[in-house]
């Protein structure tokens, strides 16, 4: 009898976790595990705040306090390849603040970089983190900043537990992924709107109060010092500068041809229907002559 009593309650969590289970279709390729993890020495150095980086056990930690933040940079410059690393976010109160990865030759090109972007705005206790996905084409340090922003929130919360996150960049197309599921692709349409320069990896965190968290409406605020950023698992898959020009990177998709498979391409547009809150093709403010490929 009392199993019967129970039989109504079951009856409801069943479908309760059918639909949890659910809420992450499966992408059907995961193209980080063709990558080797590689420990952090291996691909990165300290660029700037190593006061405020640490290394242990294979995460690396960055901070940053009143008196600084931090960043890290790749050892080679690369023309394409697959570049992730899984990240885990500061809970609480960090608006005005960016964790970020990121590949860019800002500093072979200053005022004139290309610039391929991972970078978490900071956000307020009752709201979720944005991940800004951009991409720049000669474009910044010259007040002609074209920006190509998506953004996203994310069907986790990232300060619970490491994700991975990852660019893909080919001579054809960059794929923003976030543990294997796409939620982004750029074409290359022409070669103006597609950045073919070398470029570098970094990560970093910083403060970007000016515009981070609803356009600069909330602050960094330093009572909540440190603000952190750890990261591990690193993948660098890529072909250097000068490496050798056969040099291919890897594929998003299964068939090893570029591109996303139909699975693939399905789980894409379940992120963008359900998770998508900026896209600058949709944006009405913008000068759309100077987004051609819109």
């Amino acid at each position: 009898m009392a199993s019967l009593l129970y039989l109504p309650l079951i009856l409801l969590i069943i479908p309760l976790m059918i639909t949890t289970a659910q809420n992450t279709p499966s992408p059907g390729y995961y193209p980080s595990s063709r990558i080797s993890s590689i420990g952090f020495d291996q691909g990165y150095s300290n660029l700037w705040g190593a006061q405020h980086q640490r290394v242990e056990q294979g995460t690396v930690t960055i901070w940053l306090d009143s008196s600084s933040g931090s960043g890290y940079k790749s050892l080679h410059p690369y023309r394409s390849g697959y570049f992730g690393a899984a990240i885990k976010l500061q809970p609480g109160y960090t608006a005005g603040v960016i964790t970020s990865f990121y590949l860019s030759n800002n500093e072979a090109h200053p005022g004139d970089h290309d610039e391929i972007d991972i970078e978490f705005l900071g956000t307020t206790p009752d709201k979720p983190y944005t991940l800004q996905t951009n991409v720049y084409i000669r474009g910044s340090g010259d007040r002609n900043i074209i920006g190509r922003e998506m953004k996203f929130h994310l069907w986790f919360d990232p300060t619970q537990d490491f994700h991975n996150y990852a660019i893909l960049w080919t001579p054809s197309e960059i794929i923003f992924l976030v543990d294997d599921v796409p939620i982004r692709r750029y074409p290359r349409k022409s070669d103006a709107t597609f950045p073919l320069r070398p470029m570098w990896v970094y990560g970093s965190i910083w403060d970007a109060s000016s515009w981070a968290t609803e356009d600069g409406k909330y602050k960094a605020d330093y009572n909540y010092q440190p603000f952190i950023g750890r990261y591990k698992n690193f993948k660098i898959g890529g072909c250097t500068a000068d490496g050798p020009a056969a040099c291919s990177p890897p594929s998003a998709s299964p068939s090893g041809s570029g591109g996303l498979s139909q699975q693939q391409s399905s789980v894409m547009e379940w992120v963008q229907r359900n998770y998508l809150v900026y896209d600058y093709c949709r944006d009405g403010k913008r000068d759309h002559t100077q987004t051609p490929e819109c």
